[in-house]
């Protein structure tokens, strides 16, 4: 069969394999919504609405050749109109300037900062002298200094003295937008307290599941102290607040992460071990087994037991993802269809970005759908085309190394263009680690959840523990050998767009021309290995510069806007520290055409510095005193975001702001008509 054929005969050889197509077309309309530079209007809505229902109208009418072009196009504008209705749904009042003062708000979440700070989300928020309408829905405050640690949980009503800011944009032109990502978590300031923090009110405000989670927690690192116990409580309650950094760390280096986060592999692995225990049950009372639908029964009893999982867990999108993609392989099995299949996992991928289209740029979404696609398309394969794993005996360990083999080469792709680096040894710790949570770690927490109203649940966390004490040693190892990671340069914008539309083209279409998906995955690739980043990147605050060297990355400050400084060294794959970049520090840096671009930090730098009329001056200084140079302070950085600068002797610096790059939208103020005024 030739690669090129008519356009009704290749679309009829796709007959019954294009419904995965279905998410693959919604989320590029919601990505298309996501990467505007303004924001549609009411009337842009109603078009791109009857855009779509005409689409649909007719390809609900037309033949094999047109219909599944027509749905694409009826499918695209659909994603549009979702991702912009749930930006709009999620409105809510962003703080607009620095804020210091009393804050009283109720605890919704805790977690740790990446300094391992501990750090609250609260909402129902009260700030002094702030109207209701301007009052951000939710806030999220770091706790330093001396804390006297209140008895703090969620649902607890807590009050302090905190500073307050805007959630803030991109630290570089095209870097990750965190104003977005706040947007849509209703996230509407950021802080830190050094002040204690008090109850407000010792009663917890409508929070039944989340102190039985804490209690959960408390009971299961009171059995298992240090890390053992805080990994065994963040695998069965989500509490992550009793891992340190350097625990994080390590996990990280070794491709072990994943472990932590209550994701796909654990909701499979507890609906897996639940729903073979029920079917043995019922197999082992032969009058049941005989006379009931058992495999039905297992699942929905399986999927009761995920959901229960899910509450107790927090909810969290991560998790709600997994339970999603768990929930229609246990619902399929229900009604007599085959669970693991590309359908499955396009009708889970559906249900996500439906309930949050904005989910389709976080990591987390990315990973768990590439790695799923990927192992039930070779999976697939090797059952389709009945391929040998060999004898039975070393079946279990060839499916083994091939989930892990393939997971990783899946999911390597999207982890390095989104956190800088690869682990080197993430295979053989994942192969040495992973079958351990299967046969151990989550039967015996299961067990342990069972066992925990009776007060018996000591010998099952005991197991646990042995098998987490296991995946620490493993991680600590394997990240402590040299050479275990490697930074990686973060990729231009449209490189995994073209890498993932490359793979899905070459696992989703039928016969020989799927070969084409290799064209714009290698071309992806190509375009990463192409990557140049800036020579010189200025932060908003103006408190800190980065130049390009031979060297690496030299940056104006050995210390301050620590956040930033590790940002822009990861998106350069560098593995140094701020104080090691700022011993590269240049002085003046030479612009072309004898201008030179200059730094003064503070004042009484300012005051002293002298310069051209050609120069350019960084500073953090706000009202800065005329100079004959240009002077970038904060007042004028405000207005532009962050800074890339590529210098040219001919026709003088180019400019991009970070504002230019991601345009005039809800999330950024750009929008006048925001939802909640």
């Amino acid at each position: 069969m030739h690669i090129f054929k008519g356009p009704q005969a290749v679309l009829a050889a796709q007959r019954g394999h294009l419904f995965p197509w279905v998410p693959v077309a919604l989320a590029s309309g919601i990505g298309l919504y996501l990467a505007l530079k303004w924001e549609p209007a009411l009337p842009h809505y109603l078009l791109l609405g009857g855009l779509a229902l005409f689409f649909a109208s007719v390809a609900s009418r037309a033949g094999v050749t047109l219909g599944p072009l027509l749905w694409l196009c009826a499918l695209l504008p659909a994603g549009v109109i979702l991702a912009g209705a749930r930006a709009h749904m999620q409105a809510s009042p962003v703080l607009d300037f620095r804020y210091y003062g009393a804050v009283e708000g109720r605890i919704v979440a805790i977690d740790r900062s990446a300094s391992d700070a501990l750090r609250l989300t609260l909402d129902r928020v009260w700030l002094d002298d702030v109207p209701p309408p301007r009052t951000p829905a939710r806030v999220r405050i770091a706790l330093h200094g001396e804390q006297g640690f209140a008895p703090l949980a969620p649902g607890r009503r807590v009050m302090m003295t905190a500073h307050l800011s805007p959630p803030g944009g991109p630290v570089e032109p095209g870097g990750f937008d965190f104003q977005r990502h706040s947007w849509f978590l209703q996230l509407g300031a950021v802080g830190y307290t050094r002040s204690p923090v008090l109850l407000a009110t010792a009663s917890r405000e409508g929070a039944a599941i989340a102190a039985i989670r804490l209690a959960l927690s408390g009971r299961v690192q009171a059995a298992l102290p240090g890390e053992r116990g805080a990994f065994a409580a963040a695998i069965m309650t989500g509490d992550r607040a009793g891992i340190s950094q350097g625990t994080l760390k390590a996990l990280r280096d070794s491709n072990l992460a994943h472990l932590l986060a209550i994701s796909g592999l654990h909701m499979g692995l507890l609906a897996g071990f639940v729903f073979a225990a029920f079917r043995l049950g019922f197999a082992a009372i032969p009058y049941l087994g005989l006379r009931w639908p058992a495999k039905k029964l297992s699942a929905g009893l399986a999927l009761m037991v995920a959901a229960g999982y899910l509450a107790l867990s927090g909810g969290n999108v991560a998790t709600e993802r997994a339970f999603v993609m768990v929930a229609v392989m246990l619902v399929a099995v229900i009604l007599n269809r085959r669970a693991l299949s590309l359908r499955a996992v396009a009708v889970a991928a559906l249900i996500v970005l439906v309930l949050r289209p904005e989910a389709l740029l976080s990591p987390g979404f990315q990973m768990s759908f590439a790695a799923t696609t990927a192992l039930v398309a070779v999976f697939g394969a090797i059952r389709d085309n009945k391929w040998s794993l060999g004898p039975k005996w070393l079946q279990p360990l060839a499916a083994v190394v091939i989930s892990s083999a393939v997971a990783g080469a899946a999911t390597g792709p999207v982890g390095a263009a989104h956190f800088n680096q690869m682990a080197h040894f993430g295979l053989p710790a994942n192969l040495v680690s992973v079958p351990l949570m299967g046969v151990l770690v989550m039967p015996a927490a299961v067990l342990a959840a069972i066992l925990m109203p009776f007060g018996l649940e000591a010998v099952a966390l005991w197991l646990m523990g042995q098998g987490l004490a296991w995946v620490l040693a493993v991680a600590h190892w394997v990240a402590d050998r040299p050479g275990a990671t490697g930074g990686v340069v973060a990729p231009d914008g449209a490189v995994l767009p073209m890498m993932a539309l490359g793979m899905l083209w070459l696992i989703l279409w039928q016969g020989r021309a799927r070969v084409l998906g290799l064209a714009p995955a290698l071309a992806a690739v190509v375009l990463w290995a192409q990557t140049e980043r800036p020579p010189i990147l200025i932060s908003e605050s103006g408190g800190l510069v980065g130049v390009l060297t031979s060297k690496g990355r030299a940056l104006s400050a050995p210390r301050g806007a620590g956040f930033v400084a590790s940002i822009w060294l990861e998106n350069d794959g560098s593995t140094a520290l701020q104080a090691q970049a700022a011993a590269l520090w240049p002085g003046a840096v030479a612009l072309g055409g004898g201008s030179r671009l200059l730094v003064a930090k503070g004042k009484r730098a300012l005051a002293a510095q002298s310069c051209d009329a050609s120069d350019w001056v960084v500073t953090n200084v706000s009202q800065p005193r005329d100079l004959p140079c240009r002077v970038l302070s904060p007042r004028a950085l405000r207005d532009s975001g962050a800074l890339a600068i590529w210098p040219d002797a001919r026709n003088g610096p180019r400019i991009l702001g970070a504002k230019e790059v991601s345009g005039a939208r809800l999330w950024n103020g750009g929008a006048p008509d925001r939802a909640y005024q």
